[in-house]
């Protein structure tokens, strides 16, 4: 059989190559290694160097916003005490405006009072004056007495009093 007489021959130059190229990897892996090695220690270098000016950017942005948190609850609590103030002053300034608009009415109403009681003693008065005439001549027409002015007035403030 050819085939077999040929094997020595053919698996010799397989093994040649096959040295060769074993060779050539492990020679380049030899040189290669360490610039893979390097790249591989500078890309961690710099992700680490990353995360940790990352971490660094966040702390900041952290104490900022504490800051800020801190200056916008001073400020909530000088407004709500400017407002509390506001509004005590303005209830102040309403309650002297109604105490002295009281004062007014309570002047237009004793002044209204007294208007009322004058003219309520005017028309007591000339409902007296009408009522003594009145008795007078209900008098005069009934008994055909005359009745004098006096007595007619005292009975009738008699009448009203009662």
């Amino acid at each position: 059989m050819p085939q077999i007489d040929q094997i020595a021959s053919i698996y010799a130059s397989q093994l040649f190559w096959l040295v060769v190229v074993f060779g050539l990897i492990l020679i380049g892996s030899y040189l290669m290694l360490p610039k893979i090695q390097g790249t591989v220690e500078h890309r961690a270098a710099k992700i680490s160097g990353d995360l940790a000016a990352a971490e660094k950017a966040r702390a900041e942005a952290d104490a900022a916003d504490a800051a800020y948190q801190a200056k916008l609850g001073a400020s909530r609590s000088e407004a709500q005490a400017a407002a509390a103030k506001a509004k005590v002053d303005a209830a102040l300034a309403a309650e002297k405006k109604v105490k002295a608009e009281d004062v007014k009415i309570a002047a237009k109403v004793a002044e209204a009072e007294a208007e009322l009681k004058a003219q309520q003693d005017e028309a007591v008065a000339g409902i007296e004056a009408v009522a003594v005439e009145a008795v007078q001549e209900i008098v005069a027409k009934v008994s055909g007495l005359k009745v004098d002015k006096r007595a007619a007035t005292k009975a009738v403030k008699t009448a009203l009093n009662a």
